[in-house]
């Protein structure tokens, strides 16, 4: 698609996905390689709102939608994505996938096998890969061996109509499971309805198959916002606050090493004479939707590979329901 102008939409215009949107015409504003031919939503007031901002022909309908563009943004409740991306991908439309990127891992399967030998790009919208805190890192060798999170939140009515895990868990699922890599060999998990009538807290310990593990919890019932990760690896600590988009190296080096940061005390260790140091990675503005964004439709003129995949997608969530499926077996 080099010298082809991708023709964008969005479907679904809720909060999130009037985000999407503005973000789109700011693309388009900025790249020549891109036009947005429209958006689409069930309620009539806001398509014509959106249609009259951004100054493009209203829209009657997804498949009406789908059959003027050929890169589309789902941002549709869960329980739509199978329906609404089955008919991108029969269309040939390249198609990115607000996360969970389905609500059953046999849906997502079904995609993915619909999607084999077409030329498109699917990426699903696991936006912290693209944080600032993570981004700066890119440059560490990172091989934990233990890892915990805590993802906290205020109550929010919006995304409820799925769990904490898929709602809020699912983030640091998809991220452990790109830092890892490795398959996963058991998940112990704990969890409880308190507002809603799906799981609002929640906690699980993953361990895999090359000895990592995971412990992860989760809540969209708490006084305070939190989104924190710690690393625990050989010869370094990191932690990663995704909330204040900060990261923290604590590493062993040798005291003639030269390696960024600084000092913080020395000791011998096998008669070699050894420094603790501590680094604070510089941490680059971004913004990770406009980020993803721009990757997702740099993959479409590039012909590479999406930052993050179907297959990422549907492995995030065959962990995410297996935890599901295990605190509903307690409950």
């Amino acid at each position: 698609m080099n010298n082809k102008t991708i023709k964008a939409g969005v479907i679904g215009l809720g909060h999130l996905g009037t985000i999407h949107l503005k973000l789109i015409n700011e693309l388009c504003g900025e790249r020549d390689d891109m036009i947005l031919a429209g958006a689409f939503d069930t309620d009539e007031k806001k398509n014509s709102e959106a249609a009259e901002k951004y100054g493009y022909e209203k829209v009657g309908s997804i498949d009406e939608l789908l059959g003027r563009t050929d890169s589309i943004v789902i941002v549709t409740p869960t329980s739509t994505h199978s329906d609404i991306a089955s008919k991108a991908i029969e269309m040939n439309v390249n198609t990115f996938i607000e996360k969970p990127v389905t609500e059953t891992t046999e849906q997502a399967e079904k995609l993915l096998a619909m999607s084999k030998g077409k030329d498109i790009k699917i990426q699903v919208g696991h936006i912290e890969r693209f944080n600032a805190a993570i981004l700066s890192l890119e440059d560490y060798k990172l091989a934990p061996v233990f890892i915990e999170t805590h993802r906290l939140s205020q109550f929010n009515p919006r995304g409820t109509d799925v769990s904490v895990i898929q709602d809020l868990m699912i983030h640091d699922i998809d991220i452990i499971l790109n830092l890892v890599k490795s398959p996963v060999e058991k998940i112990d998990s704990n969890g409880v309805a308190i507002i809603t009538d799906k799981i609002d807290i929640a906690n699980a310990r993953i361990t895999f198959e090359n000895g990592c593990v995971a412990n992860i919890t989760a809540s969209r019932i708490s006084q305070n916002k939190m989104r924190k990760m710690r690393l625990f690896q050989k010869s370094a600590y990191i932690s990663i606050d995704f909330l204040q988009n900060t990261s923290e190296v604590f590493k062993l080096a040798a005291a003639d090493e030269t390696v960024s940061g600084f000092a913080l005390t020395g000791f011998e260790k096998d008669g070699k004479k050894m420094s603790i140091v501590y680094d604070r990675p510089q941490v680059k503005e971004v913004n990770s939707l406009k980020h993803e964004l721009t990757l997702f439709f740099d993959s479409i003129v590039n012909g590479t590979e999406t930052v993050v995949t179907l297959e990422d997608g549907l492995q995030a969530l065959e962990v995410a329901n297996t935890i599901i499926e295990k605190i509903e077996s307690k409950i």
